[in-house]
């Protein structure tokens, strides 16, 4: 892999709330040796969907099968994968500075200042000071509070993002799949080919024994 074409990439996931869906979808990262920056893991706007909003650096042709790989697994609904220019995003971080630092350096004060960050504690001891954007904003912040000897202890939030689209993919995934199946098929919402995860057909119920590959259906789990 070429590291110029590398990028940072926002992949975001829709799945129902099912433990073990954030085990399998790291693993993917994983065999495709793909370090994952950040991981943020929330409810969507969707009851009982959850939304997990990956960042990582890679390529379009890497970031492509990831998203194809993810979109495999039986219980998640949609991935898709955004550069910078085509979200909205932001990330959250806390500084933990030594109060007397700050106090007798107005240096630090002027930093705050210019990061647009607030102060949120302020005791004998420590103070702590919050600052919300972008990444790059956040690191800049933390290396010029750190060259001032004043950082105890730094920590950021993994990034959230939003699309610029009017409503989200994933809505209009659910929409097409209850217009195509029906309310009553929930399989087909996860198995566009009506396939059950344990390989029978969804529209056939006593077929349980069948095989994915007599159905024309690939199993969910299974990875090119």
């Amino acid at each position: 892999m070429n590291n110029n074409n590398k990028k940072l990439y926002t992949l975001i996931v829709h799945s129902e709330n099912i433990a073990g869906i954030l085990n399998q979808v790291t693993a993917v990262f994983t065999r495709r040796q793909v370090n994952i920056e950040s991981l943020n893991v929330s409810a969507s706007s969707i009851p009982g969907i959850h939304r997990y909003t990956i960042t990582a650096m890679t390529d379009s042709e890497s970031v492509a099968k990831i998203a194809a790989q993810i979109k495999k697994k039986v219980d998640v609904l949609q991935c898709q994968y955004y550069t910078d220019s085509e979200i909205f995003m932001q990330e959250v971080a806390l500084y933990k500075v030594v109060t007397g630092v700050l106090t007798d350096n107005p240096q630090i004060s002027s930093i705050i200042r210019k990061y647009d960050a607030k102060l949120i504690e302020v005791n004998s001891t420590f103070s702590v000071i919050e600052k919300t954007g972008r990444t790059e904003d956040i690191t800049a912040l933390n290396k010029e509070l750190s060259a001032q000897g004043a950082i105890l202890q730094f920590v950021s939030s993994g990034r959230v993002a939003i699309t610029r689209a009017r409503i989200e993919h994933v809505s209009e995934y659910l929409d097409n799949m209850a217009s195509r199946y029906g309310n009553n098929n929930p399989n087909g919402r996860n198995n566009p080919n009506g396939c059950n995860p344990n390989g029978s057909n969804s529209n056939d119920s006593n077929s349980l024994n069948d095989n994915n590959s007599q159905n024309g259906c690939n199993s969910p789990n299974k990875e090119k």
